[in-house]
Parts: C-alpha cells; sequence; structure tokens
C-alpha cells in the first residue's frame, strides 16, 4: 500500500472533480421519468415494453463534474424489448418512432431546446438547475442467432465462464445507426451494443478488491449488488475519475485528439488489480494499462464484443489527423509523471504544481504539507501556478 498521505491528498483532489450530491439522483429521476412517458396508456411504444436505462460514465459511477460552462452529459438506451426483431423494423423507422415520444414528451415537459438527431441517438436538453444534455440511443435485443456468436466470443477472447457469458450476451442489443449503409433497408446487420453487459464486466473487475466491497457493504447495511454503482466508490472507480480529469486537462484546447473515455475506462479496468487503496491502484493501473493493448487488430477490444474495437479511430483514415493512438501514448507518458508527483510525500511544491498542471486543481501548499505530515518549517515555497500558464506536454 502507498503512503496513507499520499492517499489524503489524492482524495481531497477527488472531492473537488465529483460530482454534487444528488446529480446521480437527479439523473436517475430523469431516466425514469422518460420511462413512465413511454409507459402511459397513450404511448406508441407501450406495446413493445420500453425500458430506459443509463449507461457509460452514470452508470458505471466515473462520472466527473463538467467545467462551468459544461453540461452534465447523460447517456442512456432505449430498448424496446418485445415484439420487435430486425425482420420487423429497419433502424429509420425505430429511431423515428422513439423519436416522435421523445417529442411528445419534451413539448409536455416544457423543454426549450428543440429535440436534435445525433448519428446512434436523439438528444434532450434538460435545464433545471443541473443542466443536462440527455442521448437516448434507441434498441432492440439482440437476436438469439448473434448472441450465441457474442457467447462464444468472450468465452475464447475475453475468457469468460460459460455462465457470464451466457448471462451478459442476453443483454446485447442492436442499436440505430444513421451512417449505416442499411440505415434505411430492412437487414439484419445492424450494429452490436451491449452496455448493460459492460457495466456487469465492470462490477466483475471492481469486486475484485473484496475487502472494499465487504467494507461498503458494512458501511451500508446491504449488499453491494443492492446499491448503484455511484455508492460502490471502489478504488478504481475513483483512479478512472482522476485519470479522466487529467485527460480533460491536457486536451482542454485539443478535444478532438484526446483519448475517449471507453478505453481509459476499458485498460484502467483490465489493469486493476484488486488494490484497496487509491494510490496503489493509481499507480498500478498506470504502469500496466498499455500491456492491455493488442499489438494487431483489434487493439482495444470490447470485452463483451472483443470483434469491437474501441481503437478503431486510431488507423480510421478520416481520423488521422487528430494522431489518437500518438496521443494516447503522450496522455499516458505525462500521466505517469504527474501522478508520481502527485504522491511525493516529501515535496509539497512538486504536488501543488502536478494537481495544477495536470489536472487544474488548486491545492494550498501549507494544506498539502501537513496532510503529508511535513511540519512548516520544511514547507518547500512555490511559485504562483496559474492554470492558463504553458504545459510541458506537447506541440498541438
Amino acid at each position: 500500500m502507498v503512503s496513507n498521505r499520499s492517499n489524503d491528498v489524492l482524495k481531497g483532489i477527488l472531492e473537488k472533480i465529483e460530482l454534487p450530491d444528488g446529480a446521480y439522483e437527479k439523473a436517475e429521476k430523469r431516466y425514469e421519468d422518460i420511462g413512465k412517458w413511454l409507459h402511459r396508456e397513450e404511448s406508441s411504444c407501450l406495446e413493445y415494453d420500453p425500458l430506459v436505462f443509463s449507461q457509460g460514465s452514470f452508470r458505471l459511477g466515473t462520472a466527473i463534474k463538467p467545467d462551468a460552462d459544461e453540461e452534465y452529459d447523460l447517456d442512456m438506451g432505449c430498448n424496446l424489448r418485445q415484439g420487435l426483431s430486425k425482420g420487423d423494423i429497419t433502424q429509420e423507422q425505430l429511431k423515428n418512432h422513439v423519436g416522435s415520444e421523445l417529442e411528445l414528451y419534451r413539448k409536455a415537459r416544457g423543454i426549450k431546446e428543440e429535440l436534435s438527431e445525433k448519428k446512434r441517438c436523439w438528444r434532450l436538453e434538460y435545464a433545471d438547475g443541473l443542466s443536462f444534455h440527455m442521448d437516448i440511443v434507441p434498441c432492440i435485443p439482440e437476436s438469439e442467432i448473434f448472441r450465441g456468436v457474442l457467447k462464444k466470443r468472450m468465452v475464447e477472447n475475453s475468457r469468460f465462464d460459460d455462465a457470464l457469458a451466457q448471462n451478459v450476451s442476453e443483454l446485447a442489443v442492436s442499436i440505430t445507426d444513421n451512417t449505416d449503409p442499411g440505415y434505411k433497408s430492412m437487414t439484419d446487420d445492424w450494429r452490436i451494443s451491449n452496455p448493460e453487459g459492460y457495466a456487469r464486466w465492470f462490477e466483475m473487475r471492481m469486486k475484485t478488491a473484496q475487502s472494499i466491497i465487504n467494507e461498503r457493504e458494512m458501511s451500508f447495511k446491504a449488499s453491494i449488488d443492492s446499491l448503484p454503482y455511484y455508492q460502490w466508490k471502489t478504488p478504481l472507480q475513483q483512479a478512472i475519475q482522476l485519470l479522466k480529469r487529467h485527460r480533460d486537462t491536457m486536451f482542454k484546447d485539443n478535444e478532438d485528439s484526446k483519448p475517449i473515455s471507453v478505453i481509459i475506462t476499458t485498460l484502467a479496468a483490465k489493469a486493476y488489480n484488486g488494490e484497496t487503496d487509491l494510490a496503489s491502484a493509481l499507480i498500478n493501473i498506470l504502469s500496466r494499462m498499455d500491456d492491455y493493448i493488442n499489438g494487431a487488430v483489434p487493439l482495444v477490444p470490447n470485452p463483451v464484443n472483443p470483434a469491437e474495437d474501441f481503437a478503431d479511430k486510431w488507423y480510421d483514415e478520416d481520423s488521422a489527423k487528430h494522431k489518437l493512438q500518438q496521443n494516447f501514448y503522450k496522455w499516458l507518458y505525462q500521466a505517469r509523471a504527474d501522478f508520481k508527483a502527485l504522491c511525493t510525500k516529501d515535496n509539497s511544491r512538486l504536488v501543488v504544481e502536478a494537481a495544477d498542471r495536470g489536472l487544474d486543481i488548486s491545492l494550498d501548499a501549507t494544506s498539502v504539507a501537513l496532510a503529508l505530515g511535513l511540519s512548516a518549517a520544511v514547507i518547500v515555497p512555490t511559485k504562483e501556478i496559474h492554470a492558463s500558464d504553458p504545459k510541458p506536454w506537447f506541440e498541438q
């Protein structure tokens, strides 16, 4: 275990980037409200047993506070679970069917911003004290044939046991994508997604820290499985939050070139080895996460669909100008340096500078020194640093 004092510093930083009290609960109420709307008696989706569910960072408990001028990003799925198959409906028809209900919802709830169509989803802009945009992906259950293919891939490539692969494959869905050649046609060739299956895999990785799970169960006096992931607060989740903040800071003026969250999350979860404290988890993850990048395509396979490559844009011609693979490794190199400095035990100046440079977080040198157990006499003076100062990362 790394020094408790280093953990205290990291957790102090984490408090500054955590979502405010009630944000997860408010997000949950919002997607539940859409679910109730789709289940009302007049709903054109009612007969298909719609399920609205969260996915992405809110589902995994790894969301971080956006900048003051940015909105919270809530990713959701809308699964029409009964009575529809790829032989009954096109992607376009499904998307428009769900979209028409969301437009009625927008008007009924007095949402001023127009419903907007994105590549795979509909976007609702919701502002009532906590500004969210909600991206809702229409989907239907994946066919039995393709679920069998997914199960086989997970057993052979992700080394899932048969029971886990079966459980996860049952959660797979087919999603809409208006860039697909068959978007307007009746075809079996839809994009496969499995956000809930991914969450189950992520849960399995979190549970490698069994002592942490036991501690949370004692704290809540309930089984951890009954709690939403954001209440688990495992070192894996916290490490990912810090890594995402570092990524956002480093690429603040170069958004198109930053490593995407699902790559950071997947590699971190694979590298996590059940460490029970945040600093140890972070150092281990940073030292090992690139070990899980394959030497050939797929470079970063989706664990619940190993044929899918989360890093496919690294070698996509249209994305070549963003140098995504090169920038991932530049970010990883800088993250290793900055978090090494943040875990320094005897120099408050290094900690303060690393927090500002790497995370755009202002720390008080005296408070850091006290947290590290340093006496006032050995606090190293530091020059004033501003987030706008040049950062020695790389030329963009």
